[in-house]
């Protein structure tokens, strides 16, 4: 491919690529033979600000660019402040070495992403907002167990114990989370004490206990 067919290929790429993606993508075609690396071809120059014989890059700088390999998905920022994705391809003939060069600038969508985050951003989940959760009810349900069997909990034996128990069973306490571990240490008992209570309310029929559950048993 000569010289000039190369150009001819690459131009009419930068075009077609600059029309394809609007206006915020910049396609650029430099002389790499040049060390300042002249711009012969531009479209949508207004991106970076620049046109047809400027010898900056797309940041703004003048400086010899020494570009063997491909360079993609580069930030990088204008001199106008415009934040744009920037990629350079290195295409070498014979006696031709040109810089082909996308630059999209990306700044709009920079300020839309802000709006979607602001519309997405919430404070607390609607039910945690509009619905008291459900372990704080427990201790109003357990107080009234209590005062249906009549005794402060340090004066209940076991069979009062399990009357709290039935009591909260029928208000279905054991439905709220941790209902379990909260009634256990009100009560004075285990956890697994517990358990055998609900056995019990259940007419299931219980293990033996070989230590009593609290001190007074009776």
């Amino acid at each position: 491919m000569t010289r000039e067919e190369a150009f001819d290929m690459l131009d009419r790429m930068a075009k077609g690529i600059a029309e394809m993606f609007g206006s915020n993508c910049e396609t650029v075609i430099n002389d790499l033979t040049d060390p300042l690396h002249p711009i012969l071809a531009i479209y949508n120059g207004h991106v970076s600000g620049r046109s047809v014989g400027s010898t900056q890059d797309v940041t703004g700088v003048e400086q010899d660019l020494h570009l063997d390999t491909d360079v993609v998905n580069l930030l990088a920022v204008t001199p106008s402040g415009q934040q744009t994705k920037s990629s350079t391809f290195s295409i070498k003939g014979e006696d031709y070495h040109y810089g082909f060069g996308i630059n999209y600038d990306f700044t709009p969508l920079t300020y839309v992403n802000r709006v979607l985050l602001d519309l997405m951003h919430t404070e607390v989940d609607f039910h945690s907002a509009l619905y008291k959760p459900r372990d704080t009810g427990i201790g109003e349900l357990f107080d009234a167990a209590v005062l249906r069997v009549g005794k402060p909990t340090r004066e209940m034996n076991k069979a009062d114990r399990i009357r709290v128990i039935e009591h909260l069973k029928e208000m279905d306490a054991f439905s709220y989370r941790r209902a379990v571990p909260y009634v256990a240490t009100h009560l004075g008992v285990s956890r697994y004490t517990i358990y055998k209570y609900l056995d019990e309310v259940n007419g299931k029929p219980g293990e033996d206990e070989t230590v009593p559950d609290s001190k007074e048993d009776l």
